[in-house]
């Protein structure tokens, strides 16, 4: 029962995270496409933001699964 309880959490939480995760990246999304003009700037800033999600999301679901 308990581990039904704690997987139930756990998709609450990721559910609840995910969303809200999602509407700030569309909003720094939106703000930023404002910002950059050129391809190839587009192009780096969104490798240093793809860079930096690659390393931060496995510390992130190690910080929620801890």
């Amino acid at each position: 029962m308990a581990a039904v309880l704690a997987e139930f959490l756990f998709y609450l939480v990721r559910s609840l995270v995910g969303e809200g995760l999602r509407r700030a990246a569309l909003v720094v999304c939106s703000w930023l496409d404002t910002k950059i003009h050129g391809r190839t700037a587009r192009f780096v800033v969104g490798g240093l933001l793809g860079l930096a999600a690659y390393l931060l999301i496995p510390v992130f679901a190690g910080l929620l699964g801890f």
